[in-house]
């Protein structure tokens, strides 16, 4: 069973970055699809980012062209680098991963995963 531990959250500045890190543990070489998505307070589950294992990846509109997502597959870790907060940015995220055997495209909208990790906050003031 996948498990996912971020880390790396925290606040930030309007116009400012931080990275976000997931370890993954017990993965086994097979087709996944990892993300992230964000839930603020009142608002509900928004998926950002998402990855294959081709390394494919696919963004929500509400943070393409400020968020990064990678894969550093040496040390088993899902990245999200984020630029440019914006206050709406504020929330809870998740990094998460969902089984594609069949290799189907990975949506950086999909808030739908299998397995998601205890979450990490980020805060961005403006």
């Amino acid at each position: 069973q996948v498990q996912l531990v971020e880390s790396g959250g925290g606040s930030a500045q309007s116009g400012g970055s931080l990275t976000l890190s997931c370890e993954v543990h017990g993965y086994k070489e097979s087709s996944y699809c990892w993300g992230w998505f964000r839930q603020a307070p009142g608002k509900e589950r928004e998926g950002i980012a998402a990855i294959d294992n081709e390394d494919t990846t696919d963004y929500a509109p509400s943070v393409k062209g400020r968020f990064t997502i990678s894969r550093d597959k040496a040390r088993n870790t899902l990245v999200l680098q984020m630029d440019n907060l914006k206050p709406e940015d504020t929330g809870m995220y998740f990094c998460a991963a969902e089984k594609n055997p069949w290799y189907q495209h990975c949506s950086g909208s999909s808030s739908v995963y299998d397995y998601r990790g205890q979450g990490t906050q980020v805060t961005v003031a403006s």
